[in-house]
């Protein structure tokens, strides 16, 4: 039996819709009071189990009955007030599941992590999995709870867990555009006029849930693989996706200035919606690297080829442009 943990999510969703086309056996773990809107079309198909992974009292039972751990579930966010969060559901979470599937026995661990835990001493050049952290002051909270996490893993490695390391970059795929990566795609719907100079590292959601199953069907371990499709500019990648929705596309440069007024009105904005802001200081740091993920061994080791862009953005726009027209 498969536990797959976020089973509600972009990724987690995506993975349990794939899992059931298989035939295979899983169990999909969600918190009370979750949103299932990226499930409403197969959920009463799936085994799904309410728990929190902050809390080991809610989950040991429902480890005990499974043999494989797909970890997808965290919490992603680059807003400073949401520190405490993150590391709580990423770091602590994460510590209990290894613990969890040490103590009972569990065949095998894929931990679902992001290219944000891959240290970096530089605003732009190539990195790859050898990689080295680099703990800075510029360093985001995100980033330090997805490499606080992996540490639990790799903790868990040393002490026998069977277990991998995913590093997928920016996962594009159909979801909720007001969470997470999809918020891009609604910053082009509502055609938002500015972007940065910094580079784009994505990666199609149907890759990741491919190289999730390759990982169940070979059993690598004691090892990371960056999975990044590619790189473009956000202006790039702002153009084709206003293409696709007959939107314009954002169209001005931001400064420092500009930028400055954009996470002033982000803020304030945030406190009547009570919505995190798209735009904060960590977005809009990150959003100027230059960086480029190297994706060459995940295609030497497996042979994977990764989907291009324009078929990506393709798929997810036209699953937006329906949800709009019905």
């Amino acid at each position: 039996m498969i536990l797959v943990t976020g089973a509600n999510g972009l990724l987690g969703s995506y993975v349990c819709r794939t899992l059931l086309q298989s035939n295979q056996p899983f169990i999909g773990l969600i918190r009370e009071n979750s949103d299932l809107s990226l499930l409403k079309d197969i959920k009463d198909q799936i085994d799904l189990r309410y728990g929190d992974i902050r809390h080991v009292e809610d989950i040991e039972s429902i480890i005990k009955e499974c043999s494989v751990i797909i970890h997808c579930a965290a919490i992603v966010s680059y807003d400073p007030s949401q520190k405490e969060r993150l590391f709580n559901v990423n770091v602590e979470g994460t510590a209990n599941l290894v613990n969890l599937a040490i103590t009972h026995q569990i065949d095998y661990f894929i931990h679902i992590s992001s290219v944000a835990a891959i240290g970096r001493n530089k605003a732009e050049g190539t990195i790859n999995e050898t990689e080295k952290w680099q703990n800075e002051v510029k360093t985001t909270a995100y980033a330090e709870s997805k490499h606080l996490s992996e540490l639990e893993v790799w903790r868990g490695m040393a002490e026998g867990l069977n277990a991998v390391v995913l590093n997928p970059s920016l996962i594009i795929g159909p979801g909720d555009w007001e969470k997470s990566s999809s918020k891009l795609i609604k910053y082009v719907w509502d055609e938002k006029p500015f972007y940065t100079k910094g580079l784009l590292n994505y990666v199609d959601l149907r890759d990741v849930v491919k190289v999730i199953i390759l990982m169940l069907n070979k059993r690598l371990t004691n090892s990371r693989f960056i999975l990044n499709g590619g790189t473009l500019s956000y202006k790039e990648f702002f153009e084709q996706v206003a293409t696709k929705l007959n939107k314009k596309a954002p169209h001005i440069e931001a400064g420092k200035w500009l930028t400055r007024f954009a996470l002033a009105s982000q803020k304030v904005k945030s406190l009547f919606t009570d919505k995190e802001p798209i735009i904060t200081k960590e977005t809009a740091r990150v959003s100027k690297n230059k960086i480029y993920f190297d994706n060459a061994k995940v295609k030497n080791e497996l042979g994977y080829t990764f989907t291009p862009i324009e078929d990506t953005i393709d798929w997810t726009c036209k699953y937006y442009l329906e949800q709009e027209t019905n």
